[in-house]
């Protein structure tokens, strides 16, 4: 993908999640069934980083669970962020995805567990997903554990109906990658940039070796 359609489409998300992050995070005060039974696989001594971490309800809750080791989350979203709030014993950090290895470059080996939950979907360009997914590596300890979900909104008849034109923000098909989609949002008519988990698992399969 071009580079400058690629910061277009960073920006589109960005400014989406500025402008309705609040109203975003309302619809985000549980955690998903997938996401619940993924807190008993952290052990209280494991240092977990959470990339995406939008209004910070995964770690709060690890941290009202007793957790006893360090828990940060980063996100682009000051609105999300300052939903997130402050909680004992988690850090929140303001963080563009994708530049993140030069903005966590202090972390690496930190970390027990890297998680990133319907995040990666949102970053533009196979190039920029492999540089984070490459980071990710860096930042885990030997043997630390990442824990990756995407939103599979192709299994949904309702969201599909939710699928814009890429006219709408002035870019067409052949500007961005196969199996790209624009949403709406359904609120003040934005949309964000969703791509399909086949495409996520066929960047991640051609490029297994994440050296």
């Amino acid at each position: 993908m071009d580079t400058l359609i690629a910061k277009k489409l960073i920006d589109l998300n960005q400014k989406f999640y500025n402008q309705f992050g609040t109203s975003f995070s309302a619809t985000r005060q549980k955690l998903q069934p997938g996401v619940q039974r993924i807190l008993d696989s952290i052990g209280k001594n494991d240092s977990v980083l959470d990339i995406g971490c939008g209004n910070g309800l995964f770690l709060r809750t690890l941290a009202q669970r007793g957790h006893q080791s360090a828990l940060l989350g980063v996100d682009f979203s000051l609105p999300m962020l300052r939903e997130a709030g402050s909680a004992d014993g988690v850090a929140f950090q303001e963080v563009e995805l994708s530049v993140l290895r030069y903005q966590l470059s202090m972390e690496s080996g930190k970390w027990d567990v890297v998680t990133m939950f319907a995040t990666l979907h949102h970053i533009p360009s196979n190039e920029i997903r492999l540089d984070i997914l490459r980071t990710v590596k860096k930042l885990l300890k030997p043997n630390g554990k990442f824990i990756l979900s995407n939103w599979q909104f192709l299994n949904s008849e309702k969201l599909k109906l939710r699928i814009q034109g890429w006219e709408m923000v002035g870019l067409t098909n052949q500007d961005v990658d196969e199996h790209d989609y624009l949403l709406d949002w359904r609120s003040g008519g934005l949309a964000c940039v969703m791509r399909t988990i086949s495409q996520l698992m066929n960047c991640l399969n051609s490029h297994i070796k994440l050296n």
